[in-house]
């Protein structure tokens, strides 16, 4: 029988504990383990941000998981 993946969870850098934290609770909903998708998240020195995702999630139920608060810029 194949295994019954959950969604996927992309985190920005603003709340990494409160990520986790909803991953862990998606989970016990879920009755599946629900991870954070591997990505980096890094700063150019002009300030633009680039963000690599190491996990393939085409196709997958993916939540981008980000506060929006002040300076919402800084917090991607």
């Amino acid at each position: 029988m194949p295994q019954i993946e959950g969604p996927k969870i992309l985190a920005g850098n603003s709340n990494p504990s409160m990520a986790s934290a909803v991953c862990r609770r998606m989970s016990i909903r879920c009755g599946t383990s629900v991870d954070l998708v591997k990505a980096r998240v890094e700063r150019f020195n002009d300030g633009e941000i680039f963000v690599e995702v190491f996990e393939n999630v085409r196709g997958e139920e993916t939540f981008i998981l980000q506060s929006t608060s002040n300076p919402a810029n800084d917090n991607l």
